[in-house]
């Protein structure tokens, strides 16, 4: 399916881009596009990330972690 920019900014940057890599418009879009989906990753490499995030955490708090309640909160402010 065609692609139809009606912007004439996008127009004139991809022009520019074009001109100074001596490329066409439809590969420096192209490239651009590629550039910031490996940039901004795929959703699930950030849920990856967090539970990588997070195991390390665990392992940093060591087996004697427990749990914090309510009256342990409550005692930080006796």
């Amino acid at each position: 399916m065609p692609l139809y920019i009606k912007d004439p900014e996008v127009d004139r940057l991809a022009e520019r881009l074009a001109a100074q890599r001596r490329m066409t418009k439809t590969e420096v879009v192209r490239q651009a596009l590629r550039h910031e989906l490996d940039r901004v990753g795929e959703p699930n490499e950030y849920v990856e990330r967090a539970l990588a995030f997070v195991r390390d955490l665990h392992a940093r708090a060591g087996p004697d972690r427990g749990f914090v309640d309510k009256a342990f909160i409550d005692s930080l402010y006796d």
